[in-house]
């Protein structure tokens, strides 16, 4: 016998032998017992302490058993009740038990041990009601507080979430200082070199038309195009630490001392950018435009696909525009001649895959004549047309202005330039666009 009662166990009885004998038959078994002679006792024991359960007889003046269970069954639910009964009163037994009314039936005389028994296994059943019970609301507990917690998960995540957004969108706005910040920095570094140079020299401006519209028209990635803008403003950068007598001598008529110190203007370029981070990509442009496809340039001898794609692609532009302004050569280069050198020096100092479409680009479109996209073509006098119009100032062998910008061509005025041609013993190239096609004509 244990020291706690197992359980509370509630005999009701009209005649007081048999709650003797029942208590005789229990005391052993670790049960608080409970007595009553009546219902109307048993249920007054209900209504003040907890009961595990119920052994009642059935036949029992004024309330009887099975009535009184059924009232224990309304108002206690949790409490099993069992039916002492007779053979006489076995249908009533089993019409309690098919209602609900008790658990099980014990028969009189009743047996010690099947007694025993079926009071273990009933409480047993009763204790397993329960753990599930508690399980039940354990689990209700905890899905409930699961619950709670996703939601203030959910409340926290699209707190953080919101945070982070912000954060970031101050980050953004940050970057796009910054880049702003690069991009005012690039305009001053520009206009410094703009500064030092006599106007016709002044060559960023033209070249940054070409690039934008070479990326344009090859749709170029967005880090490519402003890397090579930034390239464009800032490719003569280290031009800053020349004297005066190197910016207006041609290149090429440059030696000893001073041909070292020209070419070492690409590398100043880079170092003069290397503390912005952010201009990474533009200094490595500019310090390989010089190289050479065929690995005679400087400064490190790159050759081929070695040399960064906006290098080769700069070195385009500048040649381009230097050869046309007398900086490279000690004599302007006309337009159509420059064109022409590019494609003759493909695969060897010029990228060939790049030669073709930049030289169509500036053929068909004149991005560095500022025309707004219209059709230029460089023709001979003998392939003029009336109605042609001048796409660029015409300039005498001697650079003296003979026809400006815009004219239009008649019949008479390209004869006298054929006569000039024979008298002077030139030959003349025009930029002209030409004539607008009529609603006839495709």
């Amino acid at each position: 016998m244990t020291d706690t009662p197992t359980a509370t166990l509630l005999l009701v009885d009209d005649e007081p032998h048999v709650l003797a004998a029942l208590q005789r038959e229990l005391r052993h078994e670790g049960y608080r017992l409970l007595t009553a002679n009546d219902g109307e006792a048993a249920l007054a024991h209900l209504a003040t302490e907890p009961v595990d359960a119920v052994i009642s007889d059935a036949l029992m003046p004024g309330m009887d058993g099975i009535e009184m269970l059924a009232r224990i069954q309304h108002e206690h639910p949790d409490c099993l009740r069992l039916l002492l009964t007779g053979k006489a009163d076995l249908n009533a037994a089993v019409r309690a038990i098919n209602e609900g009314h008790v658990y099980r039936y014990i028969a009189k005389p009743w047996d010690a041990t099947e007694l025993r028994q079926t009071l273990q296994l009933a409480l047993a059943h009763q204790q397993a009601q329960r753990e599930q019970q508690r399980l039940e609301a354990l689990t209700q507990d905890q899905n409930r507080e699961l619950s709670e917690l996703n939601a203030t998960l959910e409340r926290r995540v699209a707190e953080r979430t919101a945070e982070l957004q912000q954060t970031a969108d101050m980050l953004d706005a940050a970057y796009g200082e910054l880049e702003q910040s690069y991009v005012t920095a690039t305009r001053v570094f520009s206009s410094l070199i703009t500064q030092r140079l006599p106007k016709d020299l002044q060559t960023n401006a033209t070249v940054s038309e070409l690039l934008k519209a070479f990326a344009d028209q090859h749709e170029l990635d967005e880090e490519t195009q402003r890397d090579l803008q930034m390239a464009a403003a800032l490719y003569n950068l280290g031009k800053l630490t020349w004297n005066d007598h190197l910016l207006t001598a041609p290149s090429e008529r440059l030696y000893a001392a001073d041909r070292d110190a020209y070419r070492r203007y690409p590398e100043s370029g880079e170092s003069l950018l290397m503390a912005l981070e952010h201009l990474e990509g533009t200094a490595k442009i500019i310090r390989h435009h010089r190289e050479r496809w065929n690995g005679s340039g400087y400064p490190d001898h790159l050759r081929e696909h070695a040399i960064p794609y906006g290098a080769r692609l700069l070195a385009l532009a500048v040649d381009f525009v230097e050869l046309q302004r007398g900086m490279i050569l000690p004599r302007k280069v006309p337009r159509h001649s420059v064109l022409a050198l590019l494609e003759k020096f493909a695969g060897r100092v010029y990228d060939p895959a790049l030669v073709a479409p930049f030289v169509e680009l500036c053929v068909e479109h004149a991005p560095d004549l500022g025309l707004g996209g219209k059709k230029v073509l460089s023709l001979e006098t003998a392939r003029l047309e009336p109605g042609m119009q001048l796409a660029q100032d015409l300039l005498s062998p001697s650079g003296t202005l003979l026809l400006n910008r815009g004219k239009a061509l008649s019949r008479s005025l390209i004869d006298k330039l054929m006569r000039l041609e024979e008298l002077e013993d030139v030959r003349l190239e025009l930029l002209v666009h030409p004539p607008e096609a009529t609603e006839d004509e495709p």
